[in-house]
């Protein structure tokens, strides 16, 4: 069997990095596409390579005559398309038909990244004539399939054919493909010849296809392969997925936190770190938002006078005591450029690490925490007495450790501080989410008035659910100030999807009341769940998430091994201020199955170390662990009649 590569084009799109070199030249992490493509094919047992080159033809060659010498297992031929410029991938595969009728043949383009095992499972395959495809999601472009049930393809759907509301039986094609030289010789190089001939050399090849798929849907049958096992690549955003998808774990961690979102480009993946309302909004407010898509889209947004009458007649406040903001994150570095430099902040360590960074032109006191992390409101007074601090920082619940604080004990901190001249930064971001019997807020008119030294800040992305709204409020009664923070930020800095948001939210205010309720009891059942594992050690907290020490294993390698196997990304606390004496991560609370889910996973993955380290341990935890695991059934059958076995014990990363 043969492999014919299609590597003629320009790869406009990826702009410098094919300046000096062709498309298929990109480096991702290390190596260039065109030589992971070859070691694929080498396994696979692939005895010829024709590549269809064009652009920088002999930089491409010369690069690889210096990788692949004489004694390579391969043979690789050129075919060249010297008018690349003018023509599409129809011509480049024209130009090389001849070549299809000497053997079964793969096809490949030159812009992909993919698992080896795709090309080896393909040439194993019985099927003589097969397109891999993928289940279509959201991120994907192109050509696409629909397919039978038994798997052979029915159309081929491109852009002018292309329905949204289809999308559940659409199938994208790879631009991988497996064709036998009898289906080239009496189907495709035929009509590859007369469709050309008809119209033209600007074409793509996937057309030949899509009229073989009208006239008989026996010739060709989808090869079906995960969405995570491949990626096209045409602009530097591609070459960014793809680097994160096939980088090293550690890498793709690192690379992860780094996004800060963005994460449904990675839809198999259950984001535990970043902290949202899982029961809200309910489905009648998000058709409401769609109902008005097309106008939201198309008109501009109000300014910030109006973003904060809006604002103002949720919470019952005047419109000139409270700001919105593009998110929390948004006011947080409004507010750090109208406090004076000159002063002091009290801050609980841990924190949020967008205040420090923001506020790092203040001096920081940091507020003693217990081992358990627990502080009071005393703690911070003392702190602000002792260092003379103008500013005190007090997130309640507390990120990310949950600490909670009472209403009259904070309103009595405001209070003493107010004596020493000392400004109450107050983040309720995270207050709705706590016991019904406790919960509280400080955006009241009556609060505000009563303590002039408070500045309230919330983040409406957390509590409500909606972070792609990029909704925060900051309020006070210091018009002066509220009015310094508008200023500082852009004038249109809310979108019109976020304002329409704040203009209807009002009728949705008894939903978000429940869930938050579900939060809560949600909350209270993952906790006790999570307890039960051995060599864990879980915070109570009032928020949406919790601080879990682990015990006899790292953080870091922790969190690599969940995104790695389980497609679970939590927060790596390790590094972070205040955990310097033992390794902790934050796991958000999300639906009950997603949690159990989570639990599973932390489950699998300290048995396994269990198995790694008992013969060091007292046998105590590891038992307890065993047990636990084993009532709750988290390891399969196979799995367990395999855990003695020395292949078992390797099997998995260890956790120390």
């Amino acid at each position: 069997m043969q492999a014919i590569m299609l590597a003629a084009g320009l790869g406009k799109r990826l702009g410098r990095y094919t300046k000096n070199g062709t498309k298929c030249m990109v480096s991702v992490n290390g190596k260039t596409l065109v030589e992971r493509a070859i070691d694929s094919l080498v396994q696979a047992k692939i005895s010829r390579l024709v590549l269809v080159v064009g652009y920088k033809a002999d930089v491409l060659k010369k690069f690889l005559a210096s990788k692949y010498g004489e004694n390579f297992p391969m043979k690789i031929d050129y075919i060249e398309n010297s008018v690349y410029e003018k023509t599409n991938n129809i011509y480049s595969l024209f130009l090389a038909r001849n070549e299809l009728l000497r053997d079964d043949t793969i096809l490949l383009e030159s812009d992909l990244i993919f698992k080896s095992e795709i090309i080896k499972n393909l040439v194993e395959s019985e099927e003589k004539n097969l397109a891999v495809v993928s289940p279509f999601e959201n991120w994907m472009d192109g050509t696409c399939t629909r397919l039978d049930a038994e798997s052979n393809i029915t159309e081929m759907v491109d852009k002018d054919v292309f329905d949204w509301s289809e999308t559940a039986s659409y199938y994208k094609t790879v631009n991988i493909y497996k064709f036998s030289r009898e289906f080239s010789e009496r189907y495709y190089v035929p009509f590859l010849e007369a469709y050309q001939k008809s119209f033209g050399t600007n074409e793509y090849y996937e057309q030949v296809l899509k009229v073989l798929s009208f006239l008989s849907s026996k010739l060709l049958k989808g090869f079906v392969v995960p969405g995570d096992d491949w990626y096209e690549i045409d602009d530097p955003a591609d070459l960014r997925i793809a680097s994160d998808r096939f980088s090293c774990v550690e890498d793709r961690v690192k690379n992860f936190h780094f996004r800060y979102g963005g994460y449904w480009r990675f839809p198999k993946v259950k984001d535990f770190c970043y902290l949202v309302n899982p029961y809200f909004p309910p489905q009648k407010l998000v058709d409401e938002l769609k109902s008005n898509f097309s106008t939201l889209l198309t008109e501009y947004p109000s300014g910030a006078q109006q973003q904060s009458i809006l604002a103002a007649k949720i919470f019952n406040l005047l419109p000139e005591h409270i700001a919105v903001g593009n998110g929390a994150a948004e006011l947080i570095s409004s507010l750090s450029k109208v406090l004076d430099a000159k002063k002091k902040i009290a801050i609980p360590y841990p924190t949020f690490n967008e205040y420090p960074e923001r506020f790092a032109g203040l001096e920081t006191a940091a507020v003693p925490v217990r081992k358990d992390f627990s502080y009071s409101a005393d703690d911070i007074l003392e702190t602000a007495r002792r260092e003379n601090c103008g500013y005190a920082l007090l997130i309640n619940p507390d990120n990310p450790t949950g600490n909670f604080l009472q209403k009259d004990d904070i309103l009595n901190l405001c209070a003493e501080l107010r004596k020493l001249d000392c400004v109450l930064i107050f983040d309720e971001s995270f207050i709705d989410f706590c016991e019904k019997k406790s919960r509280y807020t400080f955006l009241s008119e009556e609060v505000l008035a009563e303590n002039p030294n408070l500045i309230v800040i919330k983040s409406v992305s957390k509590s409500y659910g909606v972070p792609g709204l990029r909704l925060g409020f900051l309020s006070s009664a210091d018009e002066t100030l509220v009015e310094k923070i508008k200023k500082a930020n852009s004038i249109w800095n809310i979108n019109s999807f976020g304002e329409y948001f704040l203009q209807i939210f009002e009728k949705y205010k008894k939903s978000y009341e429940t869930s938050c309720d579900k939060i809560a009891s949600e909350r209270a059942r993952f906790f006790a769940e999570l307890s039960k594992i051995p060599m864990l050690k879980v915070y109570e907290s009032q928020a949406n998430y919790f601080l879990v020490k682990l015990e006899n294993a790292k953080s870091k390698v922790l969190t690599e091994t969940l995104l790695d196997k389980y497609n679970i990304f939590i927060k790596d606390l390790g590094g972070k201020r205040g955990f310097e004496n033992g390794e902790f991560i934050r796991i958000a609370v999300r639906g009950e199955a997603d949690n159990d889910a989570i639990a599973r996973a932390i489950s699998n993955e300290l048995f396994v170390l269990g198995e790694k380290r008992n013969a060091n341990m007292n046998g105590g935890g590891y038992k307890r662990l065993t047990k636990f695991c084993s009532k709750k059934n988290f390891f399969s059958k196979k799995y367990f009649s395999q855990k003695n076995s020395a292949s078992c014990k390797v099997e998995r990363r260890i956790l120390f």
